[in-house]
């Protein structure tokens, strides 16, 4: 296991060793040693969505325009994985479901 963190909404996410490598090797590059930034987007995002494809998918952002990083996370029995990651310039479409207080 490379991480396992609670998110605001109460369940952990987490991400084994070989899927990270997997994510950086085939996905995202460019996120090569920012391990421990996703597991803070994971942990203290700015805002969560769910995605319009699928209910059980969640998009977390954590950054400023226009530069954010996000990660996709799939939640089943309670607990969630993480798909994908990746830095963006754009917030996705979809219903928000947590934002952080001001």
């Amino acid at each position: 296991l490379l991480f396992e963190v609670l998110t605001p909404l109460g369940f952990s996410v987490r991400c084994t060793r070989a899927y990270w490598k997997f994510i950086v090797a085939e996905k995202h590059p460019s996120l090569a040693g920012k391990e421990t930034e996703i597991g803070q987007v994971l942990s203290d995002p700015d805002e969560i969505r769910r995605s319009r494809k699928d209910t059980a998918v969640m998009l977390f952002y954590r950054g400023n325009s226009p530069r954010w990083l996000c990660a996709v996370l799939r939640q089943e029995d309670g607990a969630g994985f993480l798909i994908t990651a990746y830095p963006t310039d754009t917030v996705k479409a979809g219903e928000t479901i947590w934002t952080r207080s001001k």
